[in-house]
């Protein structure tokens, strides 16, 4: 599979710019004085859709000839990628169907049709999703767009740190979530490319810590249907992101439901505004891990905004 570039990055950012959002870069006095952190927060809980997946999608749609665009595309994802590549498809007038897990959120899989996707359920756990999907394009013959193991979809998501850079200088640290590997592995491609002192750290549930062990192992290691709260970090990483993980990343940093769900709470109260779980798994890992960040200027991705608002995870069931 081909590894995206820098160029690709530049390209990606030109072709997307009409259809995505430059998110805001936030900050939170009372956060920098519980971590002992200057913390940078890139708000992609704002981004088109709801999610930074808008510029991956964005990418990989914008950039389809003309033939290969008639017929269409396709996915599987738990919700972010899903919603992201039927906004994208929408706005190119072609379509879309995505494979999606019966347990994902009700909010995402509303938003999915109203940007008018097909949906296609299956059990919730990579097997199942990865089986479905294979019927769907055998049926369809649409172009897969992978949700994060493309290296189109990789560049897309390397033009948020592309931002952050633009707009703050060179960090000492970033620290993103860790699923599948998309977000990170664009900005393992982007900061190695134009600020390579910065460090960058993932952040994973400990409950999910398949990138975890992987890195410890130096192999992949993937798990089928693991449990978290944070349904957008249950999938396993894949070449291409490992290509990059295993290259790139200084750690990755576990947090329990606890705290993640404390952290999301966090970020509500003191910042004012919604992130889903998966979001706020960096900030559970920097207040866990305070003596790696302490003094330092710490960009944070904030990686997406699409939560059931009857059903925080806080709120007694």
């Amino acid at each position: 599979m081909e590894i995206p570039t820098y160029d690709d990055v530049i390209s990606a950012h030109a072709r997307i710019a009409p259809h995505v959002h430059r998110t805001p870069i936030l900050t939170s006095s009372f956060l920098d004085s519980l971590t002992g952190a200057s913390l940078f927060f890139k708000c992609e809980n704002f981004q088109k859709a709801g999610a930074f997946k808008a510029r991956g999608a964005s990418n990989a749609v914008f950039g389809l000839d003309e033939e290969k665009a008639a017929v269409g595309v396709a996915t599987h994802s738990s919700g972010n990628h899903a919603l992201s590549l039927s906004y994208a498809a929408g706005k190119r007038g072609i379509p879309v169907t995505v494979v999606m897990p019966k347990t994902a959120p009700e909010p995402k899989k509303a938003a999915v049709q109203g940007y008018g996707g097909r949906i296609i359920e299956c059990e919730p756990s990579t097997s199942s999703r990865e089986a479905v999907f294979a019927e769907v394009v055998a049926e369809t013959g649409a172009e897969f767009v992978h949700p994060y193991n493309d290296p189109r979809v990789i560049a897309g998501q390397a033009t948020c740190a592309k931002e952050i850079v633009e707009e703050l200088g060179p960090l000492d640290a970033v620290i993103v979530p860790i699923g599948g590997g998309g977000m990170i592995s664009g900005c393992c491609l982007t900061l190695s490319a134009i600020a390579p002192q910065t460090k960058i750290y993932a952040a994973e549930p400990k409950n999910a810590n398949d990138a975890h062990r992987s890195l410890k192992a130096g192999h992949i290691i993937a798990d089928d249907a693991p449990q978290t709260v944070a349904d957008g970090l249950k999938v396993p990483l894949k070449e291409l992101t490992w290509h990059f993980v295993s290259g790139h990343v200084e750690d990755i940093l576990l947090s329990t439901e606890d705290e993640i769900v404390e952290a999301m709470r966090l970020i509500w109260q003191r910042m004012k505004i919604v992130v889903e779980p998966s979001s706020a798994v960096p900030l559970a890992a920097i207040l866990k891990n305070k003596h790696n960040f302490a003094g330092k200027r710490v960009g944070v991705i904030l990686t997406g905004g699409n939560v059931d608002l009857v059903k925080l995870p806080w709120m007694a069931a």
